[in-house]
């Protein structure tokens, strides 16, 4: 059962497409510690929605979310890993880095 409390990162992210407009919004969010926002912000880099694709970059927000305790950012991450090369993982390590020195 998901009890996840939507949030206006959240229903911004159902309507999100395509809409770098969208994107940029639910990003600053996530920049601003909204833990839903960096679960969102994983999805649109994982995805490719209003963003490149990016598994680095999703790698990092997700892991942000799930040290924040979001369940859902944990399950996508679990998806998300065997479709990431050593790179990808490698560079999200260092996103992560320089978002705690930041």
């Amino acid at each position: 059962m998901n009890t996840r409390k939507k949030t206006n990162a959240l229903v911004s992210l159902t309507l999100l497409r395509n809409d770098e407009e969208s994107a940029a919004s639910m990003l600053e969010m996530a920049r601003n510690g909204d833990v839903d926002a960096q679960y969102g912000a994983g999805l649109i880099y994982a995805e490719g929605r209003g963003v490149r694709r990016d598994l680095a970059s999703a790698f990092m927000w997700l892991s942000l979310a799930r040290q924040m305790g979001d369940q859902d950012a944990r399950l996508l991450l679990h998806a998300l890993a065997p479709t990431m090369t050593q790179e990808d993982f490698d560079r999200g390590g260092k996103l992560l880095e320089a978002w705690y020195e930041g």
